[in-house]
């Protein structure tokens, strides 16, 4: 069996992991891209970069930088180009612009189980061109280069909002806060902000560093309990990124310096390689032990009566540590490719605006008792209370439970019995496995670890 991966899929009993860090032949860059075999189904007349092995992002960004060109890639640079990321979907800072990064590609180089290589594109094996952009990674061969669309680059303004109780006994007003910016979200996005926030009432490190403010005196504070974002918004000015902002910051408004802490600054960028750097690309720590949920928000979930309820049930008790995470890159082009007959990325995506993670750890050498209470707190209580609020959406597999009792219904949507279709066609001896991929539900682990097909 061959397993690749994150969320529990990188791993299995006498299995072999295929690494294609050391399979580099290049990035070259098309100022109009030509499809191979001239297919005339490709419709891409723009840039695009082929990535020929396995790159990083930041490698692919650097190339997009020194040209001039977005391309869509992760907000954490050290991210491959061509497995579970793109594969599953792929979200990024330029996604809400310009697509998720299964919407990139235009053609890949795949090599089949039956060790044959082939083309995928819209002319060719059209099908797993459909399955590879979008219906997750390590089930249906193994994509070894990608041609990927590039787009003109354009200044940017962000937006950095912190906000933080002056001191526990204003919690209520602090859920108040976060509700209200929640609800502020579809309006945000569909004016053109998108970006990444999180928040916590119990963080094991600051959230809101190192801020003075005056209530009866002068404080120097780093908040643990705290809610901060960073959008930004393309092709915009200053003035009118705030004025968008404003009716949000109205609303805020009566919480400020009277039982909040808020502080909302701006900056201006003349590429989007300059954001990138400045404020998207960063590193997150490693070697951290963690159980993660997640689900898609649309617009019904985040203006929903049942929303304060379900922020409530996320934020836990100060002692979970518990942190929510939001990817704030729903609407615009990842709604409007949806149209996309070759894309299979879950559906749920076309009509959210939020990918809400939630997060709890625990301390190093903790028993197996602490872990799965942990783990039963996020499936059946965190990511529940996601699941009853947006009932009708999915969740993103590269950043989902692990244990969903439901994931080809979460994770895939409608698309399930095709992707397994082209599963079926594409690896018939199912030699290609990861846990919660297309095709998975052939197999059931035994007492040892081994994988014995499901009678």
């Amino acid at each position: 069996m061959i397993c690749s991966e994150v969320g529990g899929r990188s791993t299995g009993y006498g299995s072999l992991q295929i690494w294609i860090k050391y399979l580099r032949l290049g990035i070259t860059f098309q100022e109009t891209y030509t499809p191979a075999e001239a297919c005339p189904k490709s419709k891409w007349r723009g840039s695009a970069f082929t990535i020929n092995g396995g790159y990083t992002w930041s490698d692919v960004l650097e190339e997009a930088a020194r040209r001039g060109v977005i391309v869509v890639g992760g907000g954490t640079p050290s991210v491959g180009c061509l497995g579970g990321w793109m594969q599953g979907g792929g979200h990024g800072p330029a996604a809400h612009d310009f697509g998720l990064g299964a919407d990139q590609v235009l053609e890949a180089t795949v090599v089949l189980a039956d060790s044959s290589v082939v083309t995928a594109s819209p002319c060719q094996n059209l099908d797993l061109f459909f399955a590879i952009r979008g219906g997750g990674g390590g089930t249906y061969g193994v994509v070894v280069s990608t041609v990927v669309k590039a787009h003109p680059t354009s200044h940017v303004v962000a937006q950095q909002l912190s906000l933080a109780p002056l001191n526990s006994t204003y919690m209520p007003d602090f859920m108040k806060a976060v509700q209200l910016i929640h609800n502020a979200y579809p309006y945000l996005l569909d004016k053109g902000y998108s970006g990444y926030g999180s928040w916590s009432i119990g963080s094991p490190t600051p959230l809101v560093y190192n801020y003075n403010y005056t209530l009866g005196g002068s404080i120097e504070a780093n908040f643990t309990t705290g809610f901060t974002h960073t959008i930004a918004i393309f092709r915009q000015t200053s003035e009118r990124a705030q004025s968008i902002f404003a009716p949000v910051l109205r609303q805020l408004a009566p919480f400020n310096g009277r039982s909040l802490f808020i502080n909302v600054t701006y900056s201006s960028f003349p590429t989007y390689a300059a954001y990138y750097t400045a404020l998207s690309g960063i590193e997150s720590p490693i070697g951290s032990s963690a159980a993660v949920g997640s689900r898609l928000l649309n617009r019904k979930a985040l203006t929903s009566p049942k929303l304060n309820e379900t922020l409530q049930v996320l934020a836990g008790t100060p002692d979970q540590f518990t942190s929510v995470n939001l990817v704030l890159v729903g609407g615009g082009q990842v709604a409007r490719d949806g149209a996309d007959p070759f894309s299979g990325v879950n559906p749920a995506w076309r009509r959210s605006y939020v990918h809400n993670i939630v997060a709890r750890g625990w301390a190093p050498g903790a028993n197996e008792a602490t872990r799965n209470a942990v783990y039963s707190d996020i499936t059946n209580v965190k990511v529940r209370a996601m699941k009853d609020l947006a009932p009708d959406t999915g969740a993103y597999m590269n950043e989902a439970d692990r244990f969903d009792p439901d994931y080809l219904a979460d994770f895939y949507g409608r698309k399930v019995a095709k992707l397994s279709a082209i599963k079926r066609k594409y690896d018939p001896d199912g030699i290609f496995y990861c846990p919660t991929c297309i095709g998975s539900d052939q197999w059931q682990e035994d007492s040892t670890g081994r994988l014995c097909r499901v009678a």
